[in-house]
């Protein structure tokens, strides 16, 4: 039986740390300290997937395994803390069902292609897609007053990316839709 290496271990570390996250957000037990906690899970979390694909990539850790949990992982980590705000009342429904149409049109773009041999591999806009999105999740998070003006900047660029990257996924890769109605 294969151990389960490091890029593997952090993806699983990664899921089990969004229980956790989401208690923190959605209990007012703490006070603001549990937001904090909530932030600190969400950055090591964050933290965890970065690492994961740089040591996979390195070291040639890469496993079918981490090809299918790592996305997983981080589409529940995002998807979890985008619920919470919904929650909370700290984001509009709508945004939250853009954003997560955007993951679910694209998982099942990259099936749709894995059928056909083909890997569609993250480009240029979907890695700035998911810094804006980071950024947007730690500063609502936060919930500082100083930083409303930023946080809503940031709402509406993750927005704006989550649907140009979507753009741009579909033009670049169509033919694999095309391909199957052959």
């Amino acid at each position: 039986m294969n151990k389960m290496n490091l890029p593997n271990k952090l993806t699983i570390l990664r899921v089990l740390m969004i229980p956790f996250f989401v208690f923190f957000m959605l209990t007012d037990w703490w006070g603001y300290t549990g937001r904090l906690v909530a932030l600190a899970l969400f950055v090591v979390a964050s933290f965890t997937d970065y690492l994961d694909g740089h040591i996979a990539r390195k070291h040639n850790l890469v496993t079918n395994f981490g090809k299918f949990m790592d996305p997983l992982a981080d589409k529940l980590l995002v998807c979890s803390a985008l619920i919470c705000f919904v929650e909370l009342g700290e984001l509009p429904a709508w945004i939250v069902i853009v954003i997560m149409a955007r993951e679910f049109i694209i998982s099942g773009f990259r099936l749709v292609a894995s059928d056909s041999g083909v890997v569609i591999a993250a480009n240029l806009w979907g890695k700035f897609k998911t810094v804006s999105q980071m950024i947007m999740t730690i500063l609502i998070i936060l919930d500082l007053e100083e930083f409303a003006i930023l946080t809503q900047v940031f709402i509406y660029l993750a927005l704006a990316l989550t649907v140009i990257s979507l753009e741009e996924y579909i033009r670049q890769n169509l033919h694999v839709l095309r391909e199957g109605n052959k």
